[in-house]
């Protein structure tokens, strides 16, 4: 007994999963219309702490850094290194983002602001114990009369509980509505959804809210782990005239129709985004979008929106805009490539269900990327659907053919390109070919 109750013991000397020592970070970010600046503080605290902390800035946005620790500022990266017991880092952020030369994706006013958590927080790569965690809150400080909505539990006003499932060092993701604002909010299949947008613009918020009250639950049934909260920011000009994804949450500008008239919708688009999780590479973008553009018209179809004769005369209008794409293996996908490339997965989902006897579609594979989350990679893409289908499949041969041809990136062209953003020019691409 003696020697077991010892080898416990030492066993758990070694063992990282037996206790872990948590510390806590409080990002304090008080906002400034008349500067059009928020002012951020990164407190740490705790008995041990990380020993050094990158911040990946935009120089042109994150300004003025100032610490009582050890701090380098070199190009785009700050390091940090925190001291125990406590630590605070502060620095400034410009609101403000122009999306174009005239629209925003990133903008505060008198009266409110909309702008994205993980702009404001930069991406930190923190080195520490394996053993080390953190606890962590976003605390708003706002004018008077502002309010605030994130994608995140609050029991008190203005102040969000945090959470990043597999991340040790926590920090703040998804959009941000702050300001003087109007929303509406309901629980949708064991989601609560949240849509706002600033006070006094006319924004149909019960409309939108009914329409995924009509189209979640479908949407769930593909990608299960959609999370469990989620908010919708919309805004009229001078914002984006598009839609955005991000963390649990989107932008959606307040002049796009819930259903275009082309038969797709911008906003199911950006659900999709929002329900998969995956991003593109240097060849992949396609997938990401077109697996989107799929499901903004099939969902429509599937739920009774749209007719079956309406859906086919969609995704032939699709096929002929789709001829206008000059490449598909890019990083970042035109309207004319999601456009092709949607037809691609309609054909990849016919072609499924006939070799499996409608066994299987394209929403195992969808739903096998949303759990897998990341990157995904056109080789994967096409092994899944392969696999899926139990067979080689013709719609993916072009595909497999084109990326036999191709060269990969050298990693400093990689490292080059900028990350394609989400619902960018197949937003402006799409309201371009909408019909009344």
């Amino acid at each position: 007994m003696k020697f077991v109750i010892s080898l416990v013991l030492l066993l758990s000397l070694f063992s990282p999963w037996v206790s872990a020592d948590n510390f806590s970070i409080h990002y304090v970010a008080t906002v400034d219309p008349a500067s059009g600046l928020a002012h951020v503080e990164i407190k740490l605290q705790g008995q041990k702490l990380p020993s050094k902390l990158t911040l990946m800035t935009d120089p042109d946005r994150h300004t003025s850094f100032a610490s009582e620790q050890p701090l380098e500022i070199t190009g785009n990266k700050a390091v940090w290194r925190p001291q125990e017991p406590a630590s605070s880092l502060k620095y400034e952020f410009v609101i403000d983002e122009k999306k174009g030369k005239k629209r925003y994706d990133s903008k505060v006013t008198d009266d409110w602001a909309i702008l994205r958590s993980d702009k404001l927080i930069p991406p930190i790569a923190a080195t520490m114990p394996r053993s080390l965690s953190s606890d962590a809150e976003l605390h708003l400080q706002l004018p008077k009369g502002w309010s605030s909505a994130a994608p995140y539990d609050s029991e008190i006003k203005n102040e969000y509980l945090l959470v990043d499932p597999g991340r040790r060092f926590k920090r703040p993701k998804g959009w941000l509505m702050l300001g003087k604002m109007t929303s509406r909010k309901d629980d949708i299949a064991d989601t609560t959804v949240r849509i706002a947008s600033p006070k006094g613009l006319n924004t149909r918020l019960q409309d939108a809210l009914a329409f995924i009250g009509w189209t979640l639950p479908d949407l769930k049934k593909i990608f299960p782990d959609f999370p469990p909260q989620l908010l919708i920011v919309t805004a009229d000009d001078p914002m984006w005239r598009g839609g955005l994804s991000g963390w649990r949450s989107l932008f959606m500008h307040s002049d796009r129709p819930l259903i275009s008239g082309n038969r797709t919708s911008s906003l199911i688009h950006e659900l999709v985004h929002v329900g998969t999780g995956i991003r593109g590479d240097e060849h992949s973008d396609w997938i990401v979008e077109g697996i989107a553009e799929f499901y903004a018209v099939e969902i429509l179809h599937r739920t009774g929106g749209i007719s079956e004769t309406r859906f086919q005369e969609t995704m032939a209008e699709l096929a002929e805009w789709g001829t206008q794409s000059e490449e598909l293996l890019t990083a970042s996908s035109s309207g004319a490539t999601t456009a092709r490339a949607a037809v691609i997965m309609h054909e990849v989902d016919q072609e499924i269900r006939k070799a499996s006897g409608g066994k299987a579609s394209i929403d195992d594979v969808a739903t096998a990327l949303a759990k897998q989350r990341g990157t995904v990679t056109v080789k994967e893409f096409v092994s899944l659907a392969e696999k899926t289908a139990g067979r080689s499949l013709q719609s993916l041969q072009s595909v497999k053919d084109q990326l036999a041809e191709e060269k990969p990136l050298a990693k400093e062209q990689r490292e080059a390109k900028p990350p394609a953003q989400e619902g960018t020019k197949k937003a402006v691409k799409r309201e371009a070919k909408d019909k009344d």
